[in-house]
């Protein structure tokens, strides 16, 4: 037998980790409680993604995603079901697009790197986007290489993946590691079952910092809200009069997407509050009259629409919302794969690759090692003006 692992959590980090390392001869155990299906409170598993490559001036994540992009629509091919939906992304400022802002520096980075953007002033985006009603002097950008994806469809096909691969799924919870000095040599599960393996590698998104020792300053999970709004018809938030959008992401955290089977989901990449894993997952009651009041100022079609459906969407936020995949510093035989900071789910498509490197015995890239930052950052569509 080859080399044995086992991969803690069935999320995106995990299921595509399991994926790639199957293919390169490991013997992979999967472990995660969920079953054959996406874990209900996994991240991932939700109705929609953004996909996206708008990252202000940040090269790293734009070079990456210009890797995933042709593997997304190559996913809709092999699954010969269109599970990527390439409508576009619309940005919108709050006013002009302002030098610094993450709008104005969004668009020059990708128009340099030959995406063809479309500028929008406020008329422009009346005519070509009726429902927005943006505040006066707002500009705009359409970057039509972008979208969004059904992420709990695409973790669900990934998984049936891993199986056909001959990845051993374990469907029960890790208690804990199971260590000897300062060697990781598997999990033991719930029941007491240990599970050995020559590396272990924990991907287990909010519940990671209760398993891995020594994340407590590079690590911290908060809580995001999502609604649902049912319009009367609709028939008007079609990606083609409504695509996937934000509105001043980086000073409001505003988001949101087409209708899917007459829903249309707006949430906050916000600052969220803090948050155990294992905590009660309710949107606060006073979240709805924000959501309501945003609405009214920038979609106001949709301010009264009922909410049929919330959702607390965990981050695993690291302190500089970079990605944490690396080896363990004090423990060997162990690497962790963690902190999407609630951008990570676009990256499914290299994120194995990028996890099995390091398995193997490749450095990580730079900006994923292990850390301690020593300056508070975050990804740059992200708003966290009113972190607590």
């Amino acid at each position: 037998m080859g080399r044995t692992v086992v991969v803690v959590g069935a999320g995106v980090f995990g299921t595509t980790a399991a994926a790639e390392l199957a293919a390169r001869g490991w013997s992979v155990t999967l472990v995660d409680p969920a079953g054959d299906s996406p874990h209900p409170e996994a991240a991932s598993t939700d109705i929609a993604k953004m996909i996206r490559a708008d990252y202000g001036t940040d090269g790293l994540y734009i070079d990456l995603m210009d890797e995933c992009f042709p593997i997304w629509r190559e996913w809709n091919t092999r699954w010969d079901s269109n599970r990527f939906h390439e409508d576009g992304f619309l940005i919108l400022a709050g006013g002009p697009m302002e030098p610094g802002g993450y709008e104005h520096t969004s668009y020059h980075t990708l128009l340099d790197r030959g995406y063809p953007l479309e500028h929008l002033d406020t008329t422009a985006i009346g005519d070509r986007f009726p429902l927005f009603q943006p505040p006066v002097g707002t500009e705009a950008y359409l970057n039509p290489i972008g979208g969004w994806a059904e992420s709990g469809w695409v973790v669900g096909a990934l998984l049936q993946e891993t199986v056909a691969a001959g990845v051993r799924r374990v469907d029960q919870r890790v208690a804990r590691l199971h260590t000897d000095g300062d060697m990781v040599e598997g999990v033991v599960l719930d029941d007491g079952e240990r599970v050995d393996a020559d590396l272990t590698i924990v991907t287990a998104g909010a519940w990671t910092a209760e398993l891995v020792p020594g994340l407590d300053r590079l690590i911290t999970t908060t809580g995001h809200p999502i609604m649902h709004f049912r319009p009367e018809d609709p028939t008007p938030y079609r990606a083609s009069a409504y695509p996937p959008w934000a509105a001043d992401i980086a000073n409001t955290g505003w988001y949101g997407f087409p209708a899917i089977d007459g829903v249309v989901k707006v949430a906050n990449h916000g600052p969220g509050l803090p948050i155990q894993a294992a905590a009660p997952r309710s949107v606060a009651d006073d979240w709805e009259p924000r959501f309501r009041s945003f609405l009214s100022a920038w979609i106001p079609v949709l301010a009264d629409a009922p909410v049929v459906y919330t959702r607390l969407c965990l981050y695993t936020d690291t302190t500089d919302g970079d990605f944490l995949i690396d080896k363990h510093p004090g423990l060997g035989g162990l690497v962790v794969a963690t902190g999407g900071s609630g951008h990570g789910f676009k990256f499914a498509p290299i994120l194995g690759r990028l996890i099995a490197d390091v398995a193997d015995g490749a450095e990580p890239l730079e900006r994923f090692r292990w850390r301690i930052p020593s300056v508070a950052a975050k990804e740059p569509a992200r708003h966290l003006g009113d972190r607590p």
